[in-house]
C-alpha cells in the first residue's frame, strides 16, 4: 500500500511538471507574452476596433511583424487609437495603411498593415493615417436578413394579384368542363 501511494504521488508530480512546461511554452510562443520593447512604435486611429485587444497580432501579408500594445479612446473624435510595436528592421512607407481583419469566420482579429509606395518611411512614434476599422459580422448578417425580409414582404403584394388572376383563369377553364 505504501509503495502504491509513492508511485501515485510521483506520477502526479510528473504530470504537474509536464503541465507547467506546456503552459510556459504556450505563453512564450503565443505572442501574448512580453511585448517587443525594441520594436518601432506606431499609432493608428480607427472608427471601431471590435475584437482587438492588447497583444493582438500585427501582420503584413499574413506574417506576424508585431503586436498591439495599447488601445484607448481619442476624447476629441471618440475614435479608437491603437498603439503597436512593429519589427524595427522593416522600412514601412509613410503611406502604409492599417486595417482590422479577421482570421476567418470564427477566428480572432488582427491588424493588417498594407505597405504603400512612398519613398518616405515611417519613423518611430509615427501615426498611420489611412485606416479601415473592423467589420462586424453580426451587423452584416443583420442587414442581409433585414433586406431579405423586406424583399419577401414586398413580393407577395405584387405576386398576389398575378397569382389571383392565374387562379381565376384556372377556375374559369375548369367551370365549363364541370357543366358538361
Amino acid at each position: 500500500m505504501k509503495g502504491r501511494s509513492l508511485v501515485e504521488v510521483a506520477t502526479g508530480g510528473i504530470v504537474l511538471v509536464i503541465a507547467a512546461i506546456f503552459l510556459a511554452y504556450a505563453v512564450l510562443h503565443s505572442g501574448r507574452g512580453a511585448t517587443n520593447a525594441d520594436g518601432m512604435r506606431l499609432t493608428a486611429k480607427f472608427d471601431k476596433i471590435d475584437g482587438i485587444s492588447n497583444g493582438a497580432d500585427v501582420r503584413i501579408a499574413g506574417v506576424k511583424v508585431g503586436s498591439v500594445t495599447d488601445s484607448r479612446i481619442d476624447p476629441d473624435s471618440f475614435g479608437a487609437v491603437l498603439t503597436m510595436r512593429v519589427d524595427r528592421s522593416l522600412r514601412l512607407p509613410d503611406d502604409t495603411s492599417a486595417e482590422i481583419t479577421s482570421e476567418g469566420l470564427l477566428g480572432g482579429k488582427y491588424v493588417s498593415l498594407v505597405p504603400g509606395g512612398s519613398e518616405k518611411f515611417l519613423a518611430d512614434g509615427a501615426r498611420i493615417t489611412e485606416t479601415q476599422g473592423s467589420v462586424s459580422l453580426e451587423s452584416l448578417l443583420g442587414r442581409f436578413i433585414f433586406s431579405v425580409t423586406q424583399m419577401n414582404s414586398q413580393q407577395p403584394q405584387n405576386g398576389g394579384a398575378e397569382q389571383g388572376a392565374a387562379q381565376g383563369a384556372t377556375q374559369g377553364s375548369g367551370a365549363p368542363a364541370a357543366s358538361r
